[in-house]
């Protein structure tokens, strides 16, 4: 396997610290950097970027300044929380208890998911397609050895790998601001989907055919594949709710009946 490239690039003109930050955005901006990576030392960023230490060291205090870096006494600098939010706190709040808001979330998904796929396996490179079959190939172990945790975890790197290999720099961070109300639980409950029976094979199966499609180069069938994933979380999704409603009522009944019979006079029998 080739050497991966440098991440940072050697700056041959102009070197001030807006060249150095300017970098450093674009890393950000194109996915390479996320949310919680550790810049390398202040020394060794001098050195991959040619410039002198006192030039990077006001680079990064310029884009501490902007809030997308945060520096960790005696740990480094990382890239700070920059994920955007689709809606406020409150707003999400309010749509986390409204039912018909996750099926509109799903809806939306599904779309914004297809255009991903298709864009994915148009655009893909080879390094794309690598750590594509590494994702499924660490999949395929979790759901082999009954990894729980592990597959809702890989549900969504799965999905934001796909978004990355879109190479489209606004879908790229409106569906990283879409998987992190994932992420949270906002809209779906991953976790309790994964655990309806027969959901983890249909899932599993249905990202592999995701990935066939996206590492074939065929579009239309990426596309499809996306949809059709987003058409069965909304299926189980439904079948889910219903359940948990009839079984909810079948409590509330239950637990009435104890009540009055536990309230009922023992009727003694005539000897």
């Amino acid at each position: 396997m080739p050497a991966a490239p440098p991440m940072f690039r050697h700056i041959h003109q102009a070197k001030t610290a807006e060249a150095v930050a300017h970098q450093i955005e674009a890393l950000i901006l194109e996915g390479v950097l996320k949310v919680g990576d550790r810049l390398p030392a202040e020394r060794d960023l001098a050195q991959e970027t040619g410039v002198s230490r006192p030039i990077v060291r006001e680079a990064i205090k310029a884009l501490e300044a902007s809030g997308l870096l945060a520096s960790r006494h005696g740990e480094g600098t990382f890239v700070a929380d920059v994920i955007g939010t689709v809606f406020s706190p409150q707003i999400s709040a309010l749509l986390a208890r409204h039912r018909q808001a996750g099926l509109d979330y799903l809806e939306y998904r599904r779309e914004i998911e297809a255009v991903a796929a298709r864009f994915a396996a148009e655009r893909a490179t080879p390094a794309d397609r690598a750590m594509l079959e590494a994702l499924v190939a660490r999949m395929g172990e979790a759901y082999a050895g009954g990894d729980f945790d592990a597959e809702v975890r890989l549900d969504v790197e799965f999905h934001s790998a796909i978004g990355e290999m879109a190479h489209n720099l606004v879908l790229l961070h409106t569906l990283r601001a879409c998987y992190r109300l994932l992420a949270e639980g906002v809209f779906q409950n991953r976790a309790r989907l994964y655990g309806a029976v027969g959901a983890r094979r249909e899932l599993f199966e249905q990202h592999r055919a995701i990935a066939a499609a996206v590492l074939a180069g065929d579009a239309a069938a990426a596309a499809a594949a996306a949809r059709r994933h987003i058409d069965y979380v909304i299926v189980a999704t439904r079948d889910l709710e219903a359940f948990e409603d009839r079984e909810r009522v079948s409590q509330l009944r239950l637990a009435r009946h104890e009540a009055l019979a536990s309230r009922r006079p023992i009727v003694k029998k005539r000897a």
